[in-house]
């Protein structure tokens, strides 16, 4: 039914309440144009505004073709502007369609066929996942505390000497292609754990268990770490290793006090090693340079003893020329010579062989002065030699 809002005597439809002049309005408050306050909007009023401005738009109504194509095209917009999304920088985008991987989008504003055709995935692909194996850590940061809980049936491990070895370690992993994480391996987290464990085997079964206990540990880190990378490129996990930790490497624990005493009877044998080493850096030298000068004087001697020899020889033959060319003269040089070397210590009495007295007479004795008995006799005495010397000695013969 219309109805007035006018300020008459009736009031609106509400009417004018009782014992008042003046009519109300629908919210109870006095009308007019000398009610106090702003007035609130009359809802019938915009719902009449807005019910015309849409029959300008659509005249025919809801009802019509334009209307439904226009309502079609608002509603295909939408959908279409759903398929844009953001990947942040710290993601990857993978885009499915029909629930198939079909590409990897990198960090920025993308878009997709929106759902049900296409849809998007943005997995987390700089965080760094940690996995433990052969302990379980109660703490946040991964370091070993004393609540830890060993696993043996991952620690225990043979090395390349047939010895039993007790290794944690943990391994440290991001997301290298999300596509591939996703849709190439069932359980990544599994995955990664069980080949971790086999390829610490591999690398422990190839070492003794002296330098895996001591310098090899980074050998070890790097060589299973590579190893890893290897098999998981080759199951296409989409995952890269970035560092693989050990965190324990001891002796099992059941046989850690026979494992120490052979290490100090090792370190015995080590240390007697390095003093017979010793020795005989020490000896063997010496003996050698020993050995080396009698072979040298021995060589000395040798040449010494063929170049007298050699000599000897040459001095003979040249003797032996010269008396084949003046036999006479050869033969009374040679006398004289011996003689020489005879009589040159002795003393000497020289007699004439040639005196014509009586057997020989005393004219055959010649004087002589003995000089060098003069010489030895004065060397000792302190006085001056005498004026005059001894006479000549004659001596018959």
């Amino acid at each position: 039914m219309p109805w007035s809002n006018q300020g008459g005597g009736g009031g609106g439809p509400w009417g004018p309440p009782p014992g008042t002049g003046g009519g109300n309005n629908p919210w109870g408050r006095p009308g007019g144009s000398g009610g106090g306050g702003p007035q609130p909007p009359d809802l019938e009023d915009l719902l009449r505004k807005g019910q015309d401005r849409f029959r300008r738009v659509m005249p025919g109504g809801f009802g019509s073709g334009k209307g439904i194509a226009i309502a079609a095209a608002v509603v295909v917009l939408i959908w279409l502007f759903s398929g844009v999304y953001r990947v942040e920088a710290d993601e990857q985008g993978v885009v499915m369609r029909f629930g198939e991987w079909v590409r990897t989008e990198q960090p920025g504003l993308r878009y997709h066929i929106p759902a049900p055709i296409e849809t998007a995935l943005t997995p987390k692909v700089t965080r760094v996942n940690r996995i433990e194996i052969g302990f379980r850590s109660g703490v946040g940061d991964g370091r070993r505390a004393g609540g830890d809980r060993d696993v043996a049936d991952e620690s225990l491990m043979l090395t390349g000497d047939e010895n039993i070895i007790d290794i944690d370690f943990t391994v440290l992993w991001v997301i290298k292609d999300a596509g591939q994480y996703l849709f190439k391996i069932r359980d990544p987290e599994t995955t990664v754990k069980k080949a971790a464990e086999s390829a610490m085997r591999e690398v422990i079964g190839r070492t003794d268990i002296q330098p895996a206990l001591t310098e090899a540990r980074q050998e070890i880190e790097n060589s299973t770490r590579q190893l890893l990378q290897t098999m998981l490129d080759d199951y296409e996990a989409g995952i890269e290793i970035t560092q693989i930790q050990l965190q324990k490497v001891d002796p099992p624990a059941p046989v850690v006090d026979a494992f120490n005493d052979v290490q100090r009877a090792r370190a015995d044998r080590e240390r007697l090693r390095n003093e017979a080493e010793a020795y005989r850096n020490d000896i063997i030298p010496r003996a050698r340079g020993e050995a080396e000068r009698l072979i040298q004087e021995a060589s000395a001697y040798r040449e010494q003893t063929v170049s007298l020899a050699q000599g000897d020889a040459q001095r003979f033959l040249s003797v032996y020329d010269a008396y084949s060319g003046a036999r006479e003269v050869t033969a009374r040089r040679m006398y004289l010579e011996t003689m020489e070397q005879v009589l040159r210590g002795t003393n000497k009495v020289i007699i004439d062989g040639n005196g014509n007295g009586e057997n020989g007479g005393a004219n055959g004795v010649v004087p002589y002065l003995p000089l060098t008995e003069l010489q030895r006799m004065q060397r000792p005495a302190a006085a001056p030699a005498p004026n005059s010397a001894p006479g000549p000695t004659r001596t018959a013969q």
